[in-house]
């Protein structure tokens, strides 16, 4: 994450808050980070240090729609935070913004911009990883749509952290067999070999 600014720090807002904003919208967007890990688990199991929203970099000036009054910061990479106007078309490498109601308030979500190629998500870590847009996300029982937990946790796998290593302990067992297939390859074409796709060949944790 880019370091924090102005002092002010995380109050990651609600889930059912956060679900009602951008049902609002009528593009797609999916409740992603360890909370889309949670919803395909169907229970919480950790805090959270944020909330993630992810939506098609195409459908990026919704959140100004969706946000309006409030401060929205990209991150440029490496990492420094600076105002994202409307108007502005974020570019490719610019995935990800911090979002807060106003200047002294905490930030409470975080948004992030991925790729798509007409109906076909392109992975921004590797574009040789691509799904149909139909198959990126799923819907939980109550409506919540979330990003599906094999493609949230290709993103974890490319440093995972203690989090992420408990996010893929929890929701290993959920993932069907094609799931597990699809993300042991995912794996080992964007970052080589990955113990959890020796895990998920293996057949570790069913």
């Amino acid at each position: 994450m880019p370091q924090e600014r102005s002092g002010q720090s995380w109050e990651p807002a609600h889930l059912a808050e956060v679900v009602d904003l951008f049902s609002q919208t009528s593009c797609p967007w999916w409740i992603a980070g360890g909370y889309a890990v949670e919803l395909a688990v169907g229970r919480p199991f950790r805090e959270h240090e944020d909330i993630d929203v992810l939506l098609l970099r195409r459908d990026q000036y919704a959140v100004h729609d969706l946000l309006a009054g409030w401060e929205l910061w990209a991150a440029d990479p490496p990492g420094t935070l600076r105002p994202w106007l409307r108007g502005e078309l974020l570019p490719f490498g610019v995935h990800d913004v911090w979002c807060r109601p106003g200047p002294d308030a905490p930030w409470q979500i975080q948004v992030m911009l991925d790729e798509a190629d007409g109906e076909t998500w392109v992975s921004r870590r590797d574009a040789r990883v691509r799904r149909p847009l139909d198959r990126l996300g799923t819907t939980a029982a109550d409506g919540t749509p979330y990003l599906t937990p094999e493609v949230q946790l290709f993103y974890k796998a490319k440093a995972p952290r203690p989090k992420d290593e408990q996010d893929f302990t929890e929701v290993r067992p959920h993932l069907d067999r094609e799931a597990s297939a699809w993300l042991a390859e995912a794996l080992s074409v964007a970052y080589g070999p990955h113990p959890w796709a020796e895990t998920l060949q293996n057949g570790k944790g069913d």
